[in-house]
Formats: structure tokens, C-alpha cells, sequence
């Protein structure tokens, strides 16, 4: 094994270690999203590292009693599709949605 080999040997199995932090904490974030202990706009606004990947469908859904019909009609107004990741959100974009579920709530 060269030192080449040796210095590659290290970097899956950190992707797989971050790539399981950032699944930890997504489950986590989406608990207490839906025990209300972090509220969604919140989320948005923060954008926290690890929920920059995330859909805003998936920030969305893991609210309580919010299905895909209800998440479809409160993104259709804002021109966003569900698809659209937290992370990529314009900061305009960001208040908007905030704004929005602040008033739903």
C-alpha cells in the first residue's frame, strides 16, 4: 500500500460518520418539530449546517397534522416547490415562508 492508498483509506469513513451525524440530527430535528419544542419558521430562518439538505416538504411534514396536501397549498402561494432544499432558500424566501407559518400557527 502506497501513501497515496493509506491517505484515501480514512476519507469514506469519515463521509459515512458526517453523513450519520447529519441523519441523527435531521431525526432529532424532525422530533422535536413535531412535539413543538422547535418550531418550523425557526428552522428556517437559522438554517442550521445540517438542515441546509433538507426539503422544505420535509421541514413542513414534520409538523404535526401537516400531510403532503396541506404542504402543496402552503408552497403554491409562495412559488416554491417541495423539492427546494432549506439550504437554497433565498433569505426573502426564507422570512416569506416564516412569516407564513408564523400566522398558521
Amino acid at each position: 500500500m502506497t501513501s497515496y492508498d493509506a491517505a484515501l483509506v480514512p476519507q469514506p469513513i469519515h463521509a459515512l460518520e458526517l453523513a450519520n451525524r447529519v441523519r441523527s440530527y435531521r431525526a432529532d430535528l424532525k422530533r422535536r418539530i413535531a412535539t413543538g419544542e422547535v418550531e418550523a419558521a425557526e428552522v428556517v430562518l437559522i438554517c442550521p449546517r445540517e438542515a441546509a439538505g433538507m426539503t422544505i416538504a420535509d421541514l413542513l411534514l414534520a409538523q404535526r397534522s401537516w400531510g403532503r396536501v396541506r404542504c402543496r397549498r402552503f408552497l403554491a402561494p409562495l412559488a416554491l416547490r417541495e423539492d427546494k432544499t432549506v439550504g437554497s432558500m433565498t433569505e426573502r424566501q426564507r422570512r416569506s415562508v416564516a412569516v407564513v407559518l408564523s400566522l398558521k400557527s
